[in-house]
């Protein structure tokens, strides 16, 4: 039978220490939110390689006196519950096992002193010091009111953990992810963060919610967003909905711009991130993902914070109404941004537009094959900027593009399908977006941007085999991309391997890359938006896919920024190009995404629709 035993106290400390510091991060955001709740106005933390060689937390909040930092080493002790009512709960931190645990597994030092704790001989400040649970160091320390908290040595003296730390790069970005959240999260609040000496965010306290959030997250949202503020009362009190939300048309490749908040505190949780997509459904593509910071207050009786150790998941008491708060909620702000768009185009570009010319059937294939890659695609003017002045004429365009038929139709040269084409000869276009082609059994459909991208990937691929000069197109002007340091620093450390397909990148300073070229076969595209997803596509899938699939999403993120877009209006030369192109290229039946790019409709299954058969 076996014996059951106590266990003994430091043991006790690393088990719960596995809960509560998985990483730096981990122990760092114990640590600020601490700092948050002792009322701190500025708060500074300072990182050494990605805080694996150490943190520091400083805050001016109410410090804590030599017997109190004694009981905060404690288990279980804690100041943030005056009661038993933990449902009632409003502070970040309140299962006091935070401190004991980090100081556990690391070298701990605190110091505070408390603001009343002043003149004569009184102690002004204190020091602890515990070494992997040990207290090694116990006497008085000089610093302003408030508390000053350094870990080093983490998990240096438990190796098994240590070994599964990341890189200083990667534990850094997941710390600077930490401090943003929670920088978002308290606008009231200053931070600073240093890294290895270095400044890398520094915010006043005071600011907004929304300039905090356009601080911290995206500049662009200041122009590129709307500012959401909703009120509903409820029977145990009033729930409200702050924030900001990017527009439909400002959007990522991932879901990591999302920032949500349950009464000050960051969570990641499900139902959440669902309400976010259900309010974008009818606006975003599904590889596509918005950018916000929601602001979620309820009362404190509504919501438990207590289902997950690190706090970072909340379960509500109505749940459907919380979904159906968020979702109608956004998409009210959304509706009141009107037609203000995120991809209005420039001046310049506006005054060289012109209709596209009907490309003649003559034209060569080839040549019509090139103008797909290379030739940039300019925004369609809206109706009301081109028919100002024409009121008579607006009615009379209104209808015929309303109520006519969207398709597009040319005479082309070759009226009789050819056996040596599977896919046929093309015959027309229907909502700018479906080639219409004949073939000998049958009619073929395809979609024109699904196929089109399964051929720029391809090329993609074989031109990374191929020599750099013919992958590689050359910037007149080499373009500067602002991003996150972390994202850079991914975006460096794969410039090589992104180098061999025709990407050419150089860091330009910590939060900017130079693009020097792009790859030939994308022709003259959106810049900024191609570098943003491959970042994307590197924090998603960089650390756990082999290089092979690291590849593949990065080609996949390239060949759809190169790829003729749904909408676009094709003459009968390009579109029969794009359908050979299609014959003699690898796996060209569905798109990079697994979708189908052509279906087709049998003789037979023609003459089965009207009743011949």
């Amino acid at each position: 039978m076996p014996i059951i035993r106590r266990l003994p106290e430091i043991l006790v400390n690393r088990i719960a220490a596995g809960e509560v510091v998985e990483r730096p991060a981990s122990a760092l955001k114990e640590l600020v939110e601490n700092a948050i709740d002792a009322g701190a106005r500025q708060i500074t933390v300072k990182l050494a390689d990605g805080g694996l060689d150490g943190i520091e937390v400083t805050d001016d909040g109410c410090g804590m006196s030599p017997d109190q930092m004694e009981l905060a080493l404690e288990r279980h002790a804690t100041s943030k519950l005056p009661d038993e009512a933990i449902e009632m709960v409003t502070t970040l931190g309140f299962r006091g096992e935070a401190l004991p645990s980090i100081a556990s597994v690391s070298r701990f030092t605190i110091e505070s002193r408390t603001r009343d704790s002043q003149g004569g001989d009184a102690v002004e400040g204190w020091r602890r010091v515990v070494d992997h649970g040990e207290v090694v160091g116990d006497g008085p320390a000089a610093l302003p009111p408030g508390t000053r908290i350094r870990v080093e040595q983490l998990f240096a003296k438990i190796p098994a953990r240590r070994k599964f730390l990341r890189s200083g790069r990667s534990e850094y970005a997941a710390c600077l992810d930490v401090v943003r959240r929670l920088a978002m999260a308290r606008p009231e609040v200053g931070f600073v963060l240093e890294h290895d000496g270095r400044r890398v965010l520094a915010v006043q306290a005071g600011e907004t919610a929304p300039q905090r959030v356009a601080r911290i997250m995206a500049r662009e949202l200041a122009e590129d967003g709307v500012v959401i503020d909703l009120q509903r009362p409820t029977s145990s009190g009033d729930v409200r909905l702050t924030g900001v939300a990017g527009l439909p048309t400002f959007n990522r490749g991932v879901a990591d711009h999302q920032y949500l908040f349950v009464n000050g505190r960051p969570v990641k949780d499900r139902l959440l991130v669902g309400a976010v997509r259900g309010a974008y459904a009818e606006m975003l593509a599904r590889d596509r993902h918005a950018v916000l910071a929601l602001f979620l207050d309820v009362p404190p009786g509504d919501v438990d914070v207590n289902v997950h150790p690190a706090k970072t998941e909340v379960r509500f008491r109505d749940p459907a109404f919380v979904r159906g708060f968020i979702v109608s909620g956004l998409r009210h702000a959304l509706d009141s941004a009107g037609q203000k768009t995120a991809q209005s185009p420039a001046a310049d570009a506006m005054a060289n537009w012109q209709t596209e010319p009907v490309t003649p059937a003559s034209a060569p294939v080839g040549a019509s094959l090139q103008s797909l890659f290379a030739r940039q695609y300019a925004p369609q003017p809206s109706f009301a900027s081109n028919r100002l002045n024409e009121a008579g004429a607006a009615w009379r365009s209104y209808e015929a593009d309303v109520l006519a038929p969207q398709a597009r139709a040319e005479i082309a040269e070759d009226v009789t399908p050819q056996a040596d084409h599977p896919l046929g000869v093309a015959r027309g276009q229907v909502a700018g977006t479906y080639i219409i082609a004949e073939a000998a059994d049958g009619l073929v459909i395809v979609d024109q941007h699904a196929a089109h991208e399964r051929i720029t990937l391809e090329r993609l691929r074989a031109a990374g085999m191929g020599e750099a000069v013919a992958r590689s197109q050359a910037l007149l002007l080499p373009e500067v991309v602002e991003l996150e340091e972390p994202a850079c620093d991914r975006l460096e450390e794969a410039g090589e391997v992104l180098g061999q397909f025709g990407l050419t990148l150089e860091r330009f300073g910590p939060t900017a890359m130079l693009v020097r070229a792009v790859p030939t076969v994308l022709g003259r595209g959106d810049v900024q938006a191609l570098v943003r997803d491959i970042a994307d596509d590197l924090a998603q899938n960089g650390a756990a896919l082999l290089l092979g699939e690291r590849l593949d999403h990065v080609l996949a993120t390239m060949a759809c920024h190169g790829s003729v877009r749904s909408g676009r209006a094709l003459g009968v030369a390009e579109m029969n190009a794009l359908l050979r192109e299609m014959e003699v290229t690898p796996r060209s039946g569905q798109c990079n995404h697994g979708r189908p790019t052509w279906v087709k409709l049998a003789h037979a299954d023609i003459e089965k629709l009207f009743g011949r058969r």
